[in-house]
């Protein structure tokens, strides 16, 4: 049995690390002459008549009892000439010596070592070796030692593999190709998630132009960002908040053409009975500003088609476009209005029931049409602007041109609202206790935020109009109410037809 091996770390030795200045042959020179020593000595003990003993199965050799601090030595020596050769091999890739070629001699010499039974644990390969020669690196993820094994290289910093992640799902980045932004690293597919506009209705990415630019459309209340073609290939609207159906939500269909949107369903009111305890109210905002109605106006609900034939038997006033939404009429005529509010069929409202009315002219305010299904806010906006056209037809208050009335008429529609949405905003009466509705919004003592949202969209409406009736008008007769009050604007308008300076 060989000698155990010393307990001296042979890697510590100052060889390794460059302090023996003897040249590689000389080394090699040395190694060979202990290997034949170590030959000769051990080709000697068995031409003493050492030799094997066979007991049973077991192969031992017997040993003198007397060379043990010889042996011991041999073994140092050995030790010594196998670091040395080790230490050459640092800086140069395995299996070679300093002139490029194989070295067949070093090889057979690490083989021998290694089926000699020396503990190779101790004797770490030589690239590991090279590592801790050359220093460490830390991991710019984990902020620990890169040890042994692969590493990546990358924004003037060193990861392992699986620290170099994506700033935003997490994942390990094993693309040759990535994005970044700032500091942080990510995957493509995700810095585009992030970076590029989804279509709000189609959910898909938005496509670049013929010139390569990212081109959408963008709702300015809702900041609905769609796909430009969705304008032309059908794409529902809500007739109320103007918003496009998107694929994952669907919108109720009227029977008379119009789409409308699950939240603006909420709230939408069917038909005339229902609209009744609202007009009432309204008109309760009108005393409440000492602007009484001394007759009773009738107030009807139609569909879209009774609408716009009221309004082409109208001789007279001037009709907000693209589509009208109600009507003061002054003719007599003969309108159909919803009696009975329609059921709901899957997405469709379905059943409605009419009931043709004949308007007979009374005064000079023969009725006030609405269209139906639109959200209770948005119908009491439209009423409290044809009522003050009724108000002014009753007053006295004649020939106005279309900027006048119809600015003097938005401003009072946008009040109402302000009272409704913001209470606290003015000092006008809100509607809402003398609103006795059946809507749910009434029905749990206050409005939900949705329908809020809705109503600040309305007066949205109103103050960013373009036309120069509805819009320009409603800016002039604001100014001017803001200025002098609505009590001496009005009376201005009577004596000369327009707004106060």
């Amino acid at each position: 049995m060989a000698p155990p091996p010393s307990d001296v770390n042979h890697l510590s030795h100052p060889c390794i690390y460059g302090d023996c200045n003897d040249s590689y042959p000389e080394r090699k020179s040395r190694v060979m002459k202990w290997l034949g020593k170590l030959f000769k000595s051990s080709s000697g003990g068995r031409r003493g008549g050492y030799n094997p003993q066979f007991i049973g199965e077991e192969n031992t050799v017997g040993r003198p009892q007397d060379d043990r601090p010889r042996k011991k030595k041999e073994q140092e020596e050995l030790d010594h000439a196998i670091a040395l050769s080790l230490s050459e091999g640092m800086g140069k890739p395995n299996g070679y010596n300093e002139r490029g070629r194989d070295d067949n001699y070093g090889g057979a010499l690490l083989r021998g070592v290694d089926n000699g039974g020396l503990n190779s644990s101790k004797y770490p390969p030589c690239g590991t070796l090279q590592c801790h020669l050359a220093g460490y690196r830390v991991c710019a993820g984990c902020h620990k030692e890169i040890g042994y094994g692969n590493y990546l290289r990358c924004m003037g910093a060193y990861f392992h593999p699986n620290c170099f992640r994506c700033r935003s799902c997490g994942f390990p980045i094993t693309q040759h190709e990535f994005s970044v932004s700032g500091r942080d690293p990510y995957h493509k597919t995700c810095f585009k998630e992030l970076t590029h506009p989804k279509c709000d209705v189609c959910l898909q990415f938005i496509p670049t132009n013929a010139a390569g630019l990212i081109e959408y459309r963008c709702h300015p209340f809702w900041s609905q960002k769609y796909c430009p073609s969705h304008e032309q290939d059908n794409t529902a609207r809500c007739c109320s908040c103007e918003r496009l159906e998107s694929s994952n939500v669907r919108y109720y269909s009227l029977e008379d053409g119009r789409s409308l949107c699950l939240e603006c369903m909420e709230s939408a009111i069917m038909d005339t009975g229902d609209c009744q305890p609202l007009y009432h109210a309204i008109r309760d905002f009108y005393e409440g500003m000492n602007m009484k109605l001394d007759q009773q106006i009738p107030m009807l609900l139609v569909e879209r088609q009774a609408l716009n034939e009221a309004i082409v038997g109208e001789k007279n006033g001037y009709h907000h476009m693209p589509e009208t939404r109600g009507l003061c009429l002054s003719e007599e005529q003969t309108v159909t209005s919803v009696l009975k509010k329609p059921r709901i069929g899957g997405r469709l409202l379905i059943g409605m029931r009419t009931l043709p009315q004949k308007l007979t002219r009374k005064c000079e305010v023969t009725a006030i049409l609405v269209i139906y299904g639109l959200p209770r806010l948005l119908t009491g906006a439209i009423l409290t602007h044809e009522l003050m056209h009724g108000w002014l037809r009753l007053k006295g208050y004649r020939n106005l041109n279309p900027e006048v009335e119809e600015g003097i008429c938005q401003v009072l529609s946008y009040m109402w609202l302000e009272t409704e949405v913001l209470p606290g905003s003015s000092s006008r009466p809100s509607t809402s206790a003398a609103s006795s509705s059946t809507y749910s919004s009434s029905k749990k003592g206050g409005r939900s935020n949705v329908e809020n949202k809705l109503g600040e969209f309305f007066i949205y409406q109103i103050t960013h109009d373009a036309s120069p009736a509805y819009g320009a008008g409603f800016r002039a007769a604001n100014t001017a109410i803001n200025k002098y009050g609505l009590r001496r604007t009005l009376d201005h308008i009577r004596l000369a037809g327009n707004f106060p300076l």
